[in-house]
């Protein structure tokens, strides 16, 4: 295993670089779609897909690429991860998603500091968002043994995107850096707390589903 400060810098520079790829690629995509907002929707979720399989391919080794407190937090549960890791991981990738937002406003000569105004509120809001965290969690722990892991949660974030109502935020800290942005990605800030707690449930939801369904020995091919 890595030691903690790589660890903790791998958490750091992978959950930096989802935000700067979530709110850049939508500031991109919003500024070149000509007000089509399907265009500037599938062109957001592609660029997350791809950073997500860079990023889990590349960081997954040194820290579990876990770039979400709710994953974390499974892992936790799991007792894969000792309780001071924990508690080092989740201020890590809340600084970092912050961090992520604000270097996507610098590169878009944007203000650095804004709120979001994007109402995400309502019970198919949040519904979505237990939905979205729960599927993650469970293709995380169904996969994260296999050299499919990158590209399988790649791939359901980027259908995620389109088949929940919330587009799939699935993250407390991307949510919470999310609503320092005004623009495509961007959330009110009086919508998070319902978003992140919708997060928590789906995590605990999915870890406990995952670890019914994953506990078995995988057969040698």
């Amino acid at each position: 295993m890595a030691s903690l400060w790589r660890r903790l810098a791998a958490e750091f520079l992978g959950t930096l670089f989802l935000l700067a790829t979530v709110v850049g690629s939508g500031i991109m995509a919003e500024r070149l779609a000509g007000g089509n907002m399907a265009i500037a929707l599938l062109v957001n979720a592609i660029a997350t897909g791809a950073i997500l399989y860079v990023l889990i391919s590349a960081l997954g080794p040194v820290s579990g690429a876990h770039f979400n407190p709710v994953v974390t937090l499974v892992m936790r549960a799991r007792r894969e991860l000792s309780t001071r890791d924990a508690l080092l991981y989740f201020p890590c990738q809340m600084v970092a998603a912050i961090a992520g937002v604000w270097l996507a406003h610098a590169m878009f000569d944007l203000p650095m500091m804004e709120l979001g105004v994007k109402t995400r509120s309502g019970y198919g809001q949040w519904l979505s968002e237990i939905v979205a965290t729960c599927g993650l969690v469970l293709v995380i722990l169904g996969n994260r043994k296999t050299e499919t892991v990158a590209a399988a949660v790649a791939l359901y974030i980027t259908a995620a995107y389109w088949f929940t109502a919330s587009t799939s935020f699935a993250n407390p800290a991307v949510t919470l850096a999310r609503s320092l942005t005004n623009s495509f990605a961007g959330i009110a800030p009086a919508d998070v707390p319902m978003f992140i707690g919708a997060q928590l449930l789906g995590g605990i939801i999915g870890g406990f589903v995952g670890s019914r369904l994953f506990t078995a020995t995988r057969p040698n091919s």
